[in-house]
């Protein structure tokens, strides 16, 4: 199945959710903000909502400075 992730095309097999995918790409327990479609995904609903075939997603995550 093929999404586009953070502008690029990626395939990532099956179908999947938010938390999984995040946890395939290494980005599970981080402090991000994700995207799709133009939706923010709220984290509580991470593990409920499903990607679907050409969803566009973005990914960002938060950087501390001072």
């Amino acid at each position: 199945m093929e999404i586009y992730l953070n502008g690029e095309v990626r395939d990532i097999g099956q179908a999947t959710t938010v938390s999984r995918l995040l946890e395939d790409i290494g980005m599970a327990g981080r402090r991000i903000a994700v995207e799709i479609n133009q939706h923010i995904v709220p984290r509580s609903g991470y593990a409920e909502w499903e990607i679907r075939v050409g969803d566009r997603i973005e990914i960002v995550h938060a950087i501390g400075g001072g």
